[in-house]
């Protein structure tokens, strides 16, 4: 019988299935516990053991240390972690992936879980419907939970039947008994598997599934298993492409890790293999190492090959467990060498990738914790995104005090027009930061968000659309400046020392803003009543120097056009304790809903 092209068509969908159920399962169990995602990674400390547990928390939770990776190399192209703390958590998520190995192991084989996922999912759209967020999202785990089993039940029925196709079964064999080349060659497929499957338990479930058959031996299926642990790191190298050096380096770490642990066990690994057939001997009471094709003649007398010459379930079971043993194995031993080498990985990876002369200064633009390459989950990227509004903030905080600065700067200096071109140049890169973080937003939006994940979206858009609104007022303080002085006019010593108090509070708020921004996340209430309290004094400010400043003008203390520029600056002063305000509201309302 020949494997038709629908077949094989057939065989493609059903591993879509598989990883798009991984994805929904992963996004629904993100959503359920996105926030303690957040604060699981905010939390990180020096510590490589607790970075260790971290990563193989995260991992073990959303079943992909590639994403987990793409997430460290985020953090650390944010800022938020160093590079030697990246390491430790990188070797966690690999261990964390053993999680995925033996649930799929378990389940594959003992029975068939493709029998109840249309129980599961008869339970699960219903969810769905339901108004509390949380049933959607375990909805959308149990369907994706559902889907997963599925595909991988239809890519068994898929697989083709060598047996039943020589032709196919020849070619298989011709590199399967090369002996230790043949273990290279499938370490190779593993790898190139992996590179373009982007997940490793993908190659897992096929490998199983290979060695059920009967038609990949189980060191082979090792060796698949092996190249995958390197292929899996294609996906943090591609998202950090886009990120700067320390994301590349810490990419680089992780691929370095990956690679020294596989070519460590390859250049060991008939040994290293038999300790793995020990262990599932010593577990299960029998070895997978002696389920091979050059034994498959002598075995048919025996309990690991039926009648018809097919592996039994006793070999099956044998197989299952060995090779998510085999990974675990590896994992746990590649653990305990590596965990004590952080330091060496971060020297390495610094001598592959050196800084490069001319590194950017802070007034030019750069986003520091986000970039559209290192989309992570959505409701993670909402901590990148809240932590990259602070820094906006803080560049904008800057412009105030330039902007002071230059209301005391003599315009014949070369210091006004220095801090008159600095402020030019902050207010275009403060244009491009409201563009870059509101396009990274919508980006998050699109993904799956829980309502409080939407909330918050919409909160930060509010939020830097303001903060914009600051950096504006504050260069159009600088153009009145340069208005009044091309006209030659001059403020008298009162009329500096009111816009001195003016911008004592103006700043005061803008402190206090800066503050909230910095803990976003939680915001006090007593900052927010600060906040109301700093916009009243400045409206009553800025009401009292209006009346003053009429009195003034008809009691010819100064001139009208001196009166003119004097109430633009105080009144955009009084815009600019409006917009911060704003500011305060956005994340008052959308972040602490309670409060409204």
């Amino acid at each position: 019988m020949q494997y038709s092209l629908l077949q094989f068509i057939s065989l493609l969908g059903s591993v879509c299935l598989f990883l798009y159920g991984m994805k929904v399962m992963s996004e629904g169990l993100q959503k359920v516990a996105g926030d303690r995602l957040r604060n699981i990674l905010g939390a990180m400390t020096k510590n490589r053991v607790t970075g260790v547990l971290t990563g193989i928390a995260i991992t073990a939770l959303i079943q992909s240390s590639s994403a987990s990776t793409v997430m460290v190399v985020s953090f650390v192209n944010a800022g938020l972690m160093t590079l030697a703390q990246s390491m430790a958590v990188i070797f966690g998520a690999n261990f964390g992936t053993i999680v995925t190995s033996w649930i799929i192991s378990a389940f594959s084989f003992e029975f068939h879980i493709s029998d109840y996922t249309i129980v599961l999912l008869a339970l699960a759209v219903p969810m769905l419907f339901m108004k509390k967020s949380n049933y959607k999202s375990i909805g959308e785990f149990l369907i994706g939970f559902s889907f997963l089993f599925m595909g991988l039940d239809m890519i068994s029925a898929y697989v083709p039947d060598l047996q039943k196709n020589p032709d196919m079964l020849r070619f298989i064999t011709h590199y399967a008994s090369l002996g230790y080349l043949s273990v290279i060659i499938f370490w190779a497929f593993g790898l190139i598997l992996t590179m373009v499957a982007q997940a490793s338990a993908a190659t897992f479930a096929i490998t199983l599934i290979m060695c059920s058959q009967g038609w990949v031996s189980f060191e082979l299926g090792c060796a698949i298993i092996l190249g995958s642990k390197i292929g899996t790191t294609i996906t943090p190298i591609l998202a950090s492409l886009s990120g700067n050096l320390a994301a590349k380096r810490t990419a680089a770490g992780t691929l370095l890790y990956n690679f020294f642990g596989s070519i460590i066990v390859l250049a060991v690994f008939y040994p290293f293999l038999q300790l793995v057939g020990n262990v599932t001997f010593w577990c299960i009471g029998t070895n997978p190492c002696d389920i091979t094709l050059q034994q498959e003649a002598a075995m048919r007398s025996t309990t690991l090959l039926d009648q018809a010459g097919a592996l039994t379930a006793t070999a099956q079971t044998s197989l299952a467990f060995g090779l998510a043993m085999f990974p675990t194995v590896f994992n746990v031993m590649n653990l305990a060498i590596m965990i004590w080498l952080p330091k060496l990985y971060v020297k390495i990876v610094t001598r592959l990738l050196p800084e490069r002369k001319g590194a950017k200064g802070q007034d030019d633009f750069s986003l520091k914790f986000i970039s559209g390459a290192l989309m992570g989950t959505s409701e993670l990227a909402i901590s990148q995104a809240q932590k990259e509004i602070a820094v906006y903030g803080e560049r904008v905080q800057r412009m105030l005090g330039m902007s002071r600065t230059l209301i005391h700067t003599d315009p014949s200096d070369s210091d006004y027009q220095n801090t008159y071109n600095r402020l030019e140049k902050y207010e275009e890169i403060s244009d491009r930061m409201e563009i870059e973080i509101g396009n990274f937003l919508n980006k998050v939006a699109e993904g799956r968000l829980s309502p409080e994940g939407k909330m918050r979206i919409a909160g930060m858009l509010r939020i830097i659309s303001e903060i914009e609104s600051i950096a504006d007022s504050c260069f159009n303080v600088a153009k009145t400046l340069d208005r009044k002085n091309k006209a030659k006019v001059e403020f008298t010593p009162t009329m500096l020392e009111k816009i001195d108090a003016m911008f004592d509070l103006v700043q005061g708020a803008m402190g206090n803003m800066e503050d909230l921004l910095h803990e976003m996340e939680t915001p006090e209430d007593s900052r927010i009543i600060t906040a109301y309290n700093r916009e009243r004094e400045i409206n009553n400010l800025r009401n009292t120097l209006r009346d003053s400043n009429i009195d003034n003008i008809n009691n010819h203390k100064y001139d009208y056009q001196q009166g003119i520029f004097y109430m633009d600056l105080i009144g955009e002063a009084e815009k600019l304790g409006d917009y911060m305000l704003n500011v305060v509201e956005g994340v008052k309302h959308q972040f602490k809903p309670q409060a409204a």
